[in-house]
């Protein structure tokens, strides 16, 4: 392991001699052994190392027990201890996010602020081949294009912080090996078998399945995938800025032929360099750029049509030589294409649309006594899966707490929610009655009270 990692380091250039490195460290054994072989190559390297530890205090004393276990193994190596907490279930609670998405900003944040404090170069965390294996999986099922099949980068650049991955050429079978070899312990996290969670249930149910049932050799396949993509998508990425930061226009024009040579222009361009510069160009105002998204525009680009309605209200218009974004606060109020899916109870689903994760999960009388209130529905009053689409107008909602059911446009306008984001806004529904709404308390009827049983907590996590 110790020569693989080396060479992963060294070839992918993820630390120089003189960096100074906060190794992210969990306790659990990929995070354990990241730390132990860098040790080992530390004085190879030339890099100093520090511990960083983050506790989410998600599981109590477990979550406690973690942190001394990482600040036990800092004083062994006699390496400095930086550790952070935050009480992630409260932020995932007050900010409406799933609790794998409030974690990982947490942490995040708090590595970025560590590393800009102490001046580290670089924070080395443990993903491993395995897990880039789930996450391109996982980001296929979700309809993900060539940056999305890239998975997770060796490197990445963080708010002037660089990211460092030198595990992701180790598979966990191996990383086991090395700290029984070592005779390393490490603490195990129990909620990574938890199967309600998308990549648990890739982990241990869906990928198990592909290798038995149809190639056992599908995880490296999936690595390989991920190696072609990412320099794929860096290569075409280059070519596709260059193109749009040829012209000095408005950032919401893009110039499609050359006035001089009529030849030259995006409509000359190969079939992937034309979806790649508009997908940019889209991606440039936030707009979403699914596979058909990019498509039509093209279409209207190329002459094809003249207009094409986008999501959030946002149109593309083509006017001569010139294609061009027109934000929603120009144009009148409209509706725009729609979403329809099934919510299982307990489950979760992915909203492409709106890049957005929805996920429904058990909550029992006893935690739903000390949860902030009015931020769940009573269990025994919902079927077996809820219904979730976008807003439509005439939708009606009455949250809890509230004198009288009222438009949710009017509910839209004095929340302040800006109109771009309103035509593709979540509502649950069960059977014909809005439930849910993102933002919102649950309604009125459908609220948890005391008394009433066990609860269910809806969260939306946004895309990363």
């Amino acid at each position: 392991m110790r020569d693989n990692v080396l060479h992963c380091i060294r070839e992918r250039n993820l630390l120089r001699a003189g960096d100074r490195v906060g190794v992210a460290v969990s306790g659990g054994a990929d995070s354990v052994a990241l730390l132990r072989v860098l040790l080992e190559l530390r004085s190879e390297m030339g890099v100093v190392l520090a511990v960083a530890h983050f506790n989410h205090a998600l599981r109590g004393a477990d979550s406690d027990a973690d942190e001394q276990f990482v600040a036990e193994l800092a004083q062994r190596h006699d390496l400095p201890l930086f550790a952070g907490r935050a009480n992630v279930g409260e932020y995932s609670r007050t900010r409406k996010l799933s609790l794998e998405h409030a974690a990982r900003k947490l942490r995040y944040q708090w590595l970025i602020e560590l590393a800009q404090q102490q001046r580290f170069e670089a924070i080395a965390t443990a993903h491993t081949r395995n897990d880039q294996a789930e996450t391109v999986l996982m980001k296929f099922l979700r309809g993900a294009g060539t940056k999305g099949l890239a998975g997770i980068h060796p490197v990445l650049q963080l708010d002037g912080v660089r990211i460092v991955r030198p595990l992701l050429e180790t598979q966990r079978a191996e990383i086991e090996r090395y700290l029984i070899s070592n005779d390393q312990a490490w603490r195990e996290d129990h909620t990574n078998l938890d199967t309600r969670l998308t990549r648990n249930r890739i982990r241990h149910e869906l990928l198990p399945l592909l290798e038995r049932d149809y190639n056992p050799n599908f995880r490296e396949l999936l690595n390989e995938a991920a190696e072609v993509a990412l320099a794929e998508e860096d290569y075409w990425q280059k070519k596709a800025e260059k193109f749009l930061d040829q012209g000095h226009e408005p950032p919401e024009r893009l110039l499609l032929c050359d006035r001089v040579s009529r030849s030259e222009g995006l409509p000359a361009e190969p079939l992937a360099m034309q979806r790649r510069v508009l997908k940019s160009f889209l991606e440039r105002h936030g707009l979403p750029t699914d596979f058909h998204h990019v498509e039509a525009v093209r279409r209207c680009a190329l002459g094809g049509t003249s207009r094409v309605d986008l999501p959030g209200g946002w149109l593309a218009t083509r006017h001569g030589d010139w294609l061009e974004l027109n934000p929603p606060a120009t144009q009148p109020e409209r509706l725009v294409a729609g979403y329809e899916y099934l919510l299982p109870i307990p489950g979760e689903c992915f909203i492409p649309e709106a890049h957005l994760t929805i996920q429904a999960a058990f909550v029992s009388a006893d935690e739903a006594a000390m949860a902030t209130p009015d931020s769940l529905l009573c269990r025994t009053q919902l079927g077996e899966s809820l219904i979730i689409r976008n807003w439509l107008p005439g939708d009606r909602f009455r949250p809890a707490h509230t004198c009288s059911e009222e438009k949710l446009k009017r509910l839209f306008s004095e929340k302040r929610i800006p109109a771009v984001q309103r035509p593709l806004w979540p509502v649950a529904l069960s059977g014909s009655q809005v439930v849910w709404v993102r933002g919102f308390p649950p309604a009125l009827d459908f609220a948890w009270v005391p008394g009433s049983g066990d609860a269910l907590r809806i969260e939306v996590s946004p895309e990363e």
